[in-house]
Parts: C-alpha cells; structure tokens; sequence
C-alpha cells in the first residue's frame, strides 16, 4: 500500500517538474542577434567612433567601424557613440641566459570602451576587453619590430571582435 503511494508521489513529482521546466524554457528568449526582426543590424550601422590617438587604436577603430556597417563605411549621422581607448604591452616571455635576449613574447591589446546615446548622452554600455597575441623574434631588429607590430594588429583585430560582439549585444535589448 505505501508502495503505490510512493509511486503515486513519484510519479505526481516528475509531471510538476515537466510542467516547471516547459514554463521556465518558454521564459527564454533566445534568438539570433544580427535577425532582421532585432533591429541590431540597423542600430550598429549608426554608430560612430571616437577618433583615435595611436596606431593600434586606428587598427581598432578601423576594425570596428567594418564590423559594424558590414563594409559601408562610417555613419554619417550615428545615433550612438562609442568612446574608445587602447594600449597595447609587449612583455618577453623567453630568455636566453646565456645572451640575455628574448626568443619569443607576447602582445596585449587592452581597450576601454563607452557606448552612449548621441541625443540625451545615456551611457548604455561601459567595459573593457584585453586579447593577447604570442610573437616570435628574430636576431634582427627590423624583423622583431615587423613582428611586433604584425601581433599587435591581430590582437588589435581580435579584441575589436569582442568589443564589437559587445555593443551588438547592447544595442540588441
């Protein structure tokens, strides 16, 4: 007797929990972020970007202004504006004792950034993103600048990714 209780129970357990699940699931709203319907795609194509002040900043900058017209070019009127900020750092990472050089390092691209509304200046979103991308150097110096400045330009690149992912987000909600 107290079996088919227990089954009852059970059995009376595992369909609230159904139900529980197909109510939280249906309060999801998943969706993609560059559809049509978001309006995302309209909104990133006005966004303006702060000028920029150093040659990886430019690489940036420029990165994010073709992800988000698509290639267009720059708003003429953006709706919003993006403050933005970046310094890069090369930090060796192996030594040779014996001459005390670097064999290889790695560049890190860290920006700042601040997206606001052009009309009432609301920021919507503040943050930073950092990428980091590993060298090698060689004994001449021409080809260790060369190379530097190669991983500073696919860090710089790679964070506009993660920034420009970041005001997609913002301007989606």
């Amino acid at each position: 007797m107290s079996f088919d209780i227990a089954c009852k129970l059970a059995r009376n357990a595992g369909i609230a929990m159904i139900f529980a699940s197909a109510a939280f699931l249906s309060a999801c709203q998943v969706r993609p972020l560059y559809s049509e319907n978001s309006g995302v795609v309209e909104k990133l194509s006005s966004v303006g970007f702060s000028p920029a002040s150093s040659r990886v900043e430019q690489q940036v900058r420029n990165r994010l202004i073709f992800l988000a017209s698509r290639g267009a070019g720059e708003a003429v009127n953006p709706q919003y504006q993006v403050e933005l900020r970046a310094t890069s750092s090369v930090a060796d990472t192996l030594l040779t004792d014996s001459s005390d050089t670097s064999r290889a390092g790695r560049v890190t691209v860290s920006v700042t950034y601040t997206l606001r509304s052009a009309t009432d200046d609301h920021i919507i979103k503040a943050g930073s993103r950092a990428t980091t991308a590993l060298v090698d150097f060689s004994e001449q110096e021409f080809a260790k600048q060369r190379a530097i400045r190669d991983a500073e330009n696919r860090a710089a690149d790679q964070v506009a990714e993660f920034v420009g992912a970041d005001i997609a987000a913002a301007l989606s909600r």
